[in-house]
């Protein structure tokens, strides 16, 4: 069985981290690929997808989609940018439409853990790369939320920037140390967290997922949130 890591930020350093983390702990073979310097437009609704269920937009997507076929599960973690998830992994996931057409049977019913990192919380970007799965009848199996650096720590003027994560984190006569920088090692209990989370989608795994009763379980979940909205 193959597992599929994903990690939509730019940067190279909580998201990656935490998503590898998750694999680490699952005892399946793993695969982990990070977004950062790819080149992923957004969903254009052209609708070209919709005879094969293959995107006909060309960039960099071209190359993930058979991987994303061809693996049974995903860890998907992307950044917080303003509480919700960085447009790399927005325009990333977006691309999925291209495999909900015509009873499209590539990524239905199998199983996913979403991870979020914050410069404050990841929990909102973890609940909304589960909407993501859920809307291609993929199963979360689990979420893991951490806190990563914001770029205020790096930028050069974090301490004196009154509008900053520095200062709205740690008040205004803060002065930036490695102690008080947010990693994602610091934090035993995100650690756990994820290691569960990979344990839980590894033995789902090895029970044997049934992707058409995963994927109608799924199904009825989003119609339920669907009547709730309206």
């Amino acid at each position: 069985m193959k597992i599929l890591g994903i990690s939509g930020s730019p940067r190279k350093e909580s998201t990656s981290r935490l998503v590898q983390e998750v694999l680490d702990a699952t005892g399946e073979d793993t695969e982990f690929i990070s977004l950062k310097g790819k080149n992923i437009a957004g969903c254009i609704a052209c609708l070209g997808c919709v005879k094969e269920n293959v995107c006909v937009v060309k960039d960099d997507m071209q190359e993930l989609r058979q991987k994303i076929v061809d693996a049974d599960a995903y860890v998907i973690g992307a950044a917080n940018y303003f509480m919700t998830m960085n447009g790399l992994a927005h325009c990333f996931l977006e691309r999925w439409y291209q495999f909900r057409h015509r009873e499209g049977k590539s990524v239905t019913g199998k199983l996913a853990v979403a991870v979020g990192v914050g410069g404050a919380m990841g929990t909102p970007v973890a609940d909304q790369i589960e909407t993501f799965m859920a809307y291609n009848l993929i199963d979360t199996v689990g979420k893991v939320s951490g806190q990563g650096a914001a770029c205020c720590f790096i930028c050069g003027y974090g301490e004196t920037c009154k509008v900053g994560a520095v200062q709205m984190l740690f008040g205004p006569e803060c002065k930036i140390t490695e102690e008080i920088i947010p990693k994602i090692e610091k934090q035993p209990k995100v650690l756990a967290a994820a290691q569960a989370a990979g344990r839980a989608l590894g033995e789902r795994l090895r029970s044997g997922n049934d992707r058409a009763s995963t994927a109608q379980k799924v199904a009825a979940y989003l119609g339920e949130r669907f009547k709730e909205a309206t």
